[in-house]
């Protein structure tokens, strides 16, 4: 292992010269620093981060914790958070948690015990009012932001959130400008404020409409492709004849989407589709999908500098993003009266005796 000492013999100063070199100190010659700096790439000198962290009291790392990189909402924030945390000289370490309170509790314990020098964390949310863990972050005085809509048991940290009512008001907006009058709605997990935000935005929006929020369109579905297609099979079975669906977010939107097909049922001809966060494959599915776009960079950057300004103990002042509707070929005027047999209403009767035989 090359150490300061080595490089210092060689070019024939001290060892505290080469270290304010690599510091890029001002008090050292731009001559002798570039000398030192080139030495030092060539014998392949890596600096010991745990020394320095026991002189700074800093270890330049920060804890990233969300549920998981496969879903894509979460790809372009983790991009935007890593390439300026990486110009700010911070290394990553990133926790899955899968969305289980458990899997949480146990990676943020590794990183606390790391010693980062921040987290960035989508929280398990939970309807208990406290969790232990964030208890516990509270207590060491770990700088920390959130990465969507705080809940109770975490409501004293910081918070990067997204409009998802207005932007949810919108979408409704649009699918009733269009002249739909049964709109259906797949929601999201019920513990998690966001969901309850977009589902919020939609009732606004019917309520302005003088339309009666119908409990037989409301469908329980999730956040996952997988919850998209039970919550649409559902819908299909339940026989409610809407015109148009509403879904929590574009992964839901998609596996919805996926069970009308394969039933014949053509999207927007029979029926309308609007997603929520404009992940890529929203616009190069089968039928480019309407849908509201998240400003996941902005999320990541916005994150980035709430935590420099909270390690340099400066006020944050945070608003929420604004979210931009994306209008692609999901979403047309409704065809079918959804009163009358009309052809939806076919393929909803034949889809039922079908899954019901």
């Amino acid at each position: 292992m090359v150490r300061l000492k080595d490089i210092a013999q060689i070019v024939g100063v001290s060892v505290m010269t080469v270290s304010k070199a690599l510091r890029d100190e001002p008090d050292v010659s731009v001559t002798t620093k570039a000398r030192i700096k080139q030495l030092a790439a060539d014998m392949g000198y890596v600096p010991d981060s745990s020394a320095q962290g026991l002189r700074t009291k800093t270890t330049k790392l920060f804890g990233l914790v969300i549920p998981s990189t496969t879903n894509p909402i979460y790809a372009r924030i983790v991009f935007a958070i890593e390439e300026r945390a990486h110009e700010l000289g911070y290394d990553l370490l990133l926790c899955h948690t899968y969305n289980k309170a458990e899997r949480e509790d146990a990676g943020l314990r590794r990183l606390l015990s790391r010693r980062v020098d921040g987290l960035f964390i989508t929280p398990v949310y939970r309807f208990e009012a406290e969790a232990r863990i964030y208890q516990e972050i509270i207590a060491r005085k770990i700088p920390t932001v959130l990465l969507g809509t705080p809940a109770p048991f975490c409501r004293n940290f910081p918070a990067i959130e997204i409009e998802d009512q207005v932007a949810s008001y919108h979408a409704a907006k649009h699918l009733i400008g269009l002249g739909h009058k049964k709109i259906a709605y797949l929601t999201g997990p019920p513990a998690a404020p966001w969901a309850h935000e977009r589902f919020e935005g939609y009732r606004r929006a019917l309520r302005e409409a003088n339309f009666e929020l119908d409990d037989k369109l409301v469908f329980a579905a999730g956040n996952t492709i997988e919850e998209g297609t039970t919550a649409a099979l559902q819908m299909l079975n339940e026989g409610c004849h809407p015109t148009a669906i509403m879904a929590v977010s574009d992964l839901v939107a998609i596996g919805c989407a996926d069970t009308l097909l394969q039933q014949g049922i053509k999207i927007p001809e029979d029926i309308s589709l609007v997603g929520f966060g404009n992940i890529l494959t929203a616009e190069h599915y089968r039928v480019p999908l309407t849908t509201v776009s998240q400003p996941k960079h902005r999320l990541g950057t916005a994150a980035i500098e709430a935590m420099m300004k909270l390690i340099r103990g400066e006020p944050i002042q945070l608003k929420r993003l604004a979210a931009e509707f994306v209008e692609r070929k999901s979403t047309a005027p409704p065809q079918h009266s959804g009163e009358n047999k009309g052809s939806l209403s076919g393929h909803l009767a034949e889809t039922q005796v079908a899954t019901s035989a």
